[in-house]
């Protein structure tokens, strides 16, 4: 009987090579495909059906696009996107929900089913390169089977004479058999409607309490208003203790900043709370609304698991001024302390 005897420099090298096999990167372009937006603050989306072997992590993001051209572009999962046409893959349609288009655009929503924002992009805003072993995770079984590009335009004028537009995100993805990425990716999204009168400072708040069993690990945020706004927060409150996640103002590159408080957590039956500091200096209220004479209130966490299971809730939105404001909340004990009503306003 002849036995086989692998050098041990040759069963190292082969393991090293499965290894490298598991964790080889790959790109996943998400660009519209050459539109001509013709209608004012036109929201355009196309879908991207995601590998069907197997799972996958996105581990960056690198954006394609200028402000001067994109007012803001996200990216959705979708278990099927809004529109869908099997023998057209880049198809696009208008999905400006919010809105009534004038577009003879085919029109319908971002998704169809459940959902959920992965990233946002505004106001020049770089790349976003995830934390070592974190990587937000699509494919089979996770209820992201599409992703949808939502582009939002801020002009048409380029358009007019004939120009078209692949403005998108590229995405970096490594395996979902990787020994990289332990850690699954979530964005919790909070937001307001509401109206902001004439000539005045107002408050756009909201909350969420949060009533799943797990531990979340913020590790960046995102901050989005229209004009108007001057400062965004958010906020963490436990035991009626407040403790800042993140605060910035919305008039700077729209990028996902990190926190600075690497070691905070948040758990089941914690509030999370945002507000946007808004300043009209208009002569006329202001309501939230889609296009770039609207307003929008909104604070992104963009946050970790150590485990499988994100948020199924991932969007709290309140009904904001006049109706809603944080002092008569029952989750806050109807009382905001004074300083943090100072701090949530202030840079």
């Amino acid at each position: 009987m002849r036995v086989l005897v692998i050098p041990f420099i040759y069963l190292l090298l082969f393991i090293t090579y499965i290894s490298c096999e598991n964790d080889e990167e790959e790109t996943f372009p998400l660009h519209m495909p050459s539109v001509q937006p013709l209608v004012e603050d036109a929201y355009l989306c196309t879908s991207f059906r995601v590998p069907r072997d197997s799972n996958r992590f996105i581990t960056e993001f690198l954006p394609n696009a200028t402000k001067q051209r994109v007012h803001h572009m996200l990216i959705y999962g979708c278990q099927v996107p809004g529109y869908y046409e099997r023998d057209t893959p880049r198809v696009i349609w208008d999905c400006g929900e919010m809105s009534a288009s004038r577009s003879s655009m085919r029109k319908a929503g971002t998704c169809r089913g459940q959902s959920q924002i992965l990233y946002a992009w505004a106001m020049d805003a770089p790349k976003l390169a995830l934390p070592e072993g974190v990587g937000f995770k699509i494919g089979p079984d996770t209820g992201v089977d599409f992703l949808v590009l939502q582009v939002h335009y801020a002009t048409i004028e380029p358009f007019k004479n004939g120009e078209r537009d692949s403005s998108g995100i590229v995405l970096n993805m490594l395996p979902g058999d990787t020994n990289k990425i332990t850690r699954r990716a979530g964005v919790l999204l909070l937001g307001t409607s509401g109206r902001i009168p004439a000539d005045s400072y107002e408050h756009m708040e909201t909350t969420c309490r949060i009533r799943e069993p797990l531990e979340l690990h913020p590790f960046a945020f995102r901050t989005h208003t229209h004009k108007l706004g001057k400062v965004v927060s958010g906020w963490m409150i436990r035991d009626n203790t407040w403790t800042l996640i993140g605060k910035h103002n919305p008039q700077l590159p729209q990028m996902f900043y990190p926190v600075e408080n690497k070691s905070l957590t948040i758990k089941e039956n914690d509030v999370v709370a945002a507000r946007c500091t808004m300043d009209n200096y208009l002569n006329h209220a202001v309501s939230v609304g889609p296009t770039g004479d609207d307003e929008m209130c909104n604070f992104y966490m963009m946050y970790y698991v150590e485990g499988n299971k994100i948020l199924s809730n991932q969007y709290c939105f309140s009904f904001g001024p006049p109706f809603y404001y944080w002092k008569n909340d029952i989750d806050l004990n109807f009382n905001v302390p004074g300083d943090i009503d100072k701090e949530a306003s202030t840079l």
